[in-house]
C-alpha cells in the first residue's frame, strides 16, 4: 500500500499533461501511486499519458462530469493514506511529496498539509504569494487558518494533500458545485481540523492556461451554498471574512455580465467591513465599466502586472 495516491483529473490537456506527469515521476519521494481520471477528453491527452510506462500509473475513464466528480472517482480508487491533488496543467518540483511527508510525520493529526507555491501569470513571470500573519520562514500548524487565508489561499489544490479518512468523512468534493468546489471542501476541513504549512515552494499554478475554470463565464457555473457555514461564521469572524471575500468575487463577476439580481443577493449578504471601501465603490460601478475593467486586469496579469483590492 503506497503512502500517497496522486490524483490527476484530465480533460483536454494535451499541451500540458506530459510536463505535469513528468514532474510527478521525478519526485524524490517515490512511495506513491498515480491515479489519472480521464474526464471525457476529446483531444489526444490519453495518447500522451499512455506513452509513460510506469507501473505506478493507473488510468480510469469516465464521461465528462467535471473536476469534482473526477477527483472523487480518484479518491474512490485510491489506496494511499494521503491523497495529493495535482491539476493536469500544473507542476511539482522534485521535493513536493518529500516536504508533505515531513509535515505529515511532524504534525500527524492535521486535516490538510500544504506547501508553498508560485503562480505563473505570464510566460516569464511568477507571482509571489503571502499569507496574513505568517512569517516568510514559518513552518508548522497555522494558528488561525481563516485569518491567514489572505491575500492568497493557503490550501491551493495542487499544493495540498489530505488524509484519505478526512476526505471520506466529507464524501469528497461536492460534484454539484462547478466553481469553488475545492474552496468549499477546504473550508469544511479548516473548520474541523488543524492545517499544517510548509516553508518550501514546491509547486507552480499555471494561471496562463486558456480555458481554465477561473476564466469561464460565471453565469454557467454552480456556486457553493454559503448558507451551510452560517452557524460557524458566528463563532469565527475570520471565517465570515474569508467567505465574504469569495462572495464579493462572485458578486462582482455577476454584475460585470449584467446579472444584477444575483450580484446584489450575494453582495447584500456580505459584512461590508470585510471587503473595504474600495470594493464597495467598485461594486457600485456600471456593469459595462466593470466588464472593461476586469478584461483590462486579466490582460495586465498576462504580462506580469498585478494589482488587487483584497490586500
Amino acid at each position: 500500500m503506497p503512502l500517497f495516491s496522486v490524483i490527476i483529473p484530465v480533460y483536454n490537456k494535451v499541451n500540458y499533461i506530459e510536463e505535469t506527469l513528468k514532474s510527478v515521476l521525478e519526485q524524490r519521494f517515490t512511495d506513491y501511486e498515480i491515479i489519472i481520471i480521464d474526464d471525457g477528453s476529446t483531444d489526444s491527452s490519453l495518447e500522451i499519458i499512455n506513452q509513460f510506462l510506469d507501473n505506478r500509473i493507473c488510468i480510469y475513464k469516465q464521461e465528462n462530469k467535471g473536476v469534482a466528480a473526477a477527483r472523487n472517482f480518484g479518491i474512490e480508487k485510491s489506496k494511499g493514506k494521503l491523497i495529493a491533488f495535482l491539476d493536469a496543467d500544473d507542476y511539482w518540483f522534485p521535493n513536493h511529496l518529500e516536504e508533505i511527508v515531513k509535515l505529515y510525520h511532524d504534525f500527524p493529526n492535521c486535516g490538510m498539509y500544504c506547501n508553498l507555491y508560485r503562480i505563473k501569470t505570464a510566460k516569464k513571470y511568477f507571482q509571489k504569494i503571502s499569507f496574513r500573519g505568517i512569517e516568510k520562514d514559518f513552518r508548522g500548524i497555522v494558528i488561525n487558518y481563516f485569518y491567514s487565508n489572505k491575500p492568497f489561499r493557503i490550501s491551493w489544490t495542487s499544493a495540498t494533500a489530505v488524509p484519505k479518512y478526512v476526505l471520506e468523512f466529507y464524501n469528497g468534493f461536492n460534484s454539484s458545485v462547478t466553481i469553488g468546489e475545492d474552496i468549499e471542501l477546504w473550508t469544511k476541513i479548516g473548520i474541523k481540523y488543524p492545517v499544517a504549512l510548509s516553508n518550501k515552494i514546491t509547486a507552480i499554478y499555471n494561471f496562463i492556461v486558456p480555458q481554465s475554470l477561473s476564466k469561464q463565464n460565471i453565469n454557467t457555473m454552480s456556486l457553493m451554498n454559503f448558507e451551510q457555514f452560517k452557524e460557524e461564521e458566528i463563532k469565527n469572524k475570520y471565517l465570515k471574512e474569508f467567505l465574504d471575500i469569495y462572495k464579493f468575487f462572485y458578486a462582482i463577476q455577476f454584475k460585470s455580465i449584467g446579472k444584477t439580481k444575483r450580484a446584489k443577493k450575494l453582495f447584500n449578504s456580505i459584512n461590508k467591513k470585510n471587503i473595504g471601501i474600495q470594493n464597495q465603490i467598485l461594486f457600485s460601478l456600471p456593469s459595462f465599466f466593470l466588464k472593461l475593467l476586469y478584461s483590462f486586469k486579466r490582460k495586465l496579469k498576462t504580462i506580469g502586472i498585478e494589482f488587487s483590492t483584497y490586500n
